[in-house]
């Protein structure tokens, strides 16, 4: 979505909004073109693996594949990072030399995310999503940031700070202005996509750091929908049975959970709540007028401790992408990539510290 297309708002009850207490969304779930299909569609976990394949038939083509018999979609990242470090030389020089080829794709996908007016500005861009989270993954991102750089290319690729399935939901503290979480020790946060849904309790540690930069998961909840293959209903009322498990945790824990839940979602978020476009990854019809998500999760939980819950949806990238807000203060315009079953991305503007909502 582009910037000039999408309604700003400063108000906190607007979903997607791109005026954002530390940053200015410029654009996020851009869907560019690279001939028939999306450039996306290149730098994918999917898209990974069936290089890996294509690069396995040449070797076993004239011999045995150092790799064995199980076919690349079969092999975990931590098995791949294996390999790598600990493994046969053999099987290792097959998936460095991948990891130097999708290096290339990558890079190839930032020069064109940079040749877009709303990246042109872009000096650093951190890479997240399921396949940075593995030695393989940080490989592949510095390969494609060594190519960048000898390009003479103004910008610098590194991987998200976080760790990919906790930054999804950390991100969500940058959603809201910092005086909603006055008197408070944590929030619930949801991370929807299209293999998990995870739900989390993030603890913001304001007295370490009144920017949250210390915000962290205290406690994680996962559930890979992709192996049960749930309706739409089905995984909405899973998502809601893991916040009220969450909200009695904190209870037991005596942590004050701030009235605040924030929902990290693929796809077009409309002010009103909506997925307008990008949900077809997601188990059943997201994307249908009369659904509502951020309204089904307020009817659910009318209340956390005596206030009703301020629940607050954005773009998926764009969440993962604000857990790193408070380390690139000193970027003025920056971007983040996600790489999972797409590709997510979102272009940002850092605000002046006196221009943030508190």
């Amino acid at each position: 979505m582009e910037a000039s297309k999408a309604k700003r708002s400063g108000g906190p009850a607007v979903h997607g909004a791109l005026d954002l207490p530390a940053v200015t969304v410029e654009s996020y779930n851009l869907e560019i073109k690279d001939g028939d299909a999306f450039i996306g569609d290149h730098v994918s976990g999917r898209a990974f693996r069936a290089q890996l394949d294509e690069a396995r038939r040449a070797i076993a083509k004239h011999g045995k594949d150092p790799l064995g018999d199980e076919p690349s979609i079969a092999l975990s990242k931590k098995t791949l990072d294996k390999m790598v470090t600990e493994g046969d030389p053999k099987a290792a020089s097959i998936i460095i030399g991948t990891i130097s080829e999708f290096g290339e794709n990558l890079a190839h996908v930032v020069r064109r995310f940079r040749r877009r007016k709303d990246w042109r500005k872009v000096t650093a861009i951190v890479v997240g999503g399921g396949l940075r989270q593995s030695r393989v993954g940080e490989l592949i991102i510095g390969r494609a940031a060594m190519i960048l750089q000898s390009e003479g290319e103004p910008v610098d690729l590194m991987p998200i700070a976080q760790h990919p399935d906790k930054a999804g939901l950390i991100g969500a503290v940058q959603l809201a202005p910092r005086w909603m979480f006055e008197g408070f020790d944590s929030i619930l946060a949801v991370d929807v996509g299209g293999s998990n849904i995870r739900c989390g309790l993030v603890t913001l540690n304001r007295k370490k750091a009144a920017d949250l930069s210390e915000a962290k998961v205290h406690h994680l909840e996962l559930w890979r929908h992709a192996n049960d293959d749930p309706s739409r209903d089905e995984a909405v009322d899973r998502m809601i049975a893991m916040l009220k498990s969450l909200i009695k945790l904190a209870e037991r824990e005596k942590q004050k959970l701030a009235p605040v839940i924030g929902i990290g979602c693929p796809g077009v978020i409309t002010p009103e709540g909506r997925i307008e476009r990008g949900g077809q990854n997601l188990p059943g019809n997201w994307e249908a007028g009369r659904f509502n998500l951020p309204e089904i999760v307020q009817a659910a939980i009318p209340t956390i401790g005596e206030h009703p819950p301020y629940v607050i949806m954005h773009n998926d990238a764009v969440i993962q992408g604000l857990s790193q807000a408070p380390f690139l203060r000193d970027a003025k315009h920056w971007g983040v990539l996600t790489m999972g079953t797409g590709l997510g991305n979102a272009a940002f503007t850092t605000k002046e510290a006196n221009g943030e909502k508190d």
